[in-house]
């Protein structure tokens, strides 16, 4: 082995390398990108989850409770309710996780020991549910003078008590599998727009298409269609699959979660065709799609509970559009809320979509020029 010829071949990979900005980026980006998101974004310890209290004792007793399970950092005050009803309506729609309930009878529930608040909570994210039952285990504080000074006796029973809709059962396929449709959705719509425009490029048909009279926004759609079947033939198999293997169920209008399924496909594709204008190769454009996915797993509420995330990596994470698929199709498919009711993701859905496709279509001119 000649040394000289050995480093040639070196310095030759690294001169490739450097004039590789998709790769250069990769090599820097990807561990820059993970530590941060690890070590800054990812937080098992669930704080801040919204909460809609229903007050109906309103005495000094139940008000001290509620201002302990706000300083107990884990829920946050989003929501003042009149009765029971309201809060579920609310945790139906997605506007709260967890609703506490204080009985008119608060204070001679606590003195007599029965069960005095009770904790309302969306079961459909198990970790949601963890993290109301670890709430509903804060004594109430004062229950032992109150008891003295009345001469009633002291109980030692639990006397909040939590009460999970949708999954009762805490059955982590009852919650995956939903996410599981996005996650699919996400990656291989974005992959496939992603290198289709390339790929005429590199086969040379590039020249063909516009030497037609086809519009770019007609060969821009044209690209798109298909691929929203075939992101509907992958909806339909994993419902399917989940109904069949894990029992989960579909307790909103099946047309809704195929509406819902609709919006984060044209949203990927639209993204996908963007990134097919930038890249060179469909090397290139796998390599973007990695930049576009991984964010998507780790900060969507997937993988890891949206609301423990800081508040600037939510922001961020409310451009991506499977942030806002998770919350339709886990409304839908576990709430049973219907598509209207959640009506503010639809729309950041099709903003998403209305940027990405006019980005795309502006840049394909571009690069025809």
């Amino acid at each position: 082995m000649k040394l000289g010829r050995l480093l040639a071949v070196m310095t030759k990979e690294l001169r490739q390398l450097r004039r590789d900005r998709i790769t250069l980026a990769m090599i820097v980006g990807i561990p820059v990108m993970q530590l941060v998101l690890f070590g800054y974004a990812i937080n098992l310890n669930l704080r801040g989850l919204s909460a809609g209290v229903a007050d109906m004792a309103n005495t000094a007793g139940s008000r001290a409770l509620v201002m302990d399970m706000v300083a107990t950092g884990v829920v946050r005050p989003t929501l003042a309710a009149n009765t029971p009803q309201q809060l579920m309506d609310a945790l139906r729609r997605g506007q709260i996780s967890v609703g506490v309930v204080v009985p008119p009878d608060f204070e001679r529930r606590r003195i007599d020991g029965r069960e005095a608040v009770q904790v309302l909570v969306d079961g459909s994210d198990t970790v949601v549910q963890s993290a109301a039952v670890q709430l509903a285990q804060m004594p109430l504080d004062n229950s032992r003078a109150l008891a003295n000074a009345t001469g009633a006796r002291e109980t030692t029973a639990q006397q909040i008590g939590v009460v999970s809709f949708y999954n009762p059962e805490r059955r982590s396929a009852v919650n995956i599998v939903p996410g599981l449709i996005g996650v699919i959705l996400t990656m291989t719509m974005v992959l496939f727009t992603g290198v289709s425009i390339v790929r005429e490029r590199e086969r040379g048909n590039m020249e063909l298409l516009i030497a037609t009279p086809i519009t770019r926004g007609e060969l821009m759609i044209g690209k798109v269609l298909p691929y929203v079947a075939i992101g509907l033939v992958q909806t339909t198999l994993v419902l399917l699959l989940g109904l069949w293997l894990f029992a989960v169920p579909v307790r909103g209008s099946v047309f809704d979660v195929y509406l819902a399924a609709i919006l984060l496909v044209v949203a990927n594709l639209t993204l996908g065709l963007l990134i097919s204008t930038r890249a060179q190769s469909q090397f290139q454009a796998m390599q973007m799609t990695f930049f576009v996915f991984l964010p998507s797993i780790l900060l969507s509420g997937f993988m890891f509970p949206f609301a423990g995330m800081p508040q600037p990596i939510q922001w961020f994470a409310e451009i991506l559009p499977l942030t806002h698929f998770l919350r339709l199709i886990r409304g839908i498919m576990l709430r049973g809320a219907g598509i209207a009711e959640l009506w503010r993701d639809v729309a950041a859905l099709v903003a998403f979509t209305a940027v990405m496709m006019t980005a795309a279509i502006l840049r394909f001119r571009k690069r025809l020029d």
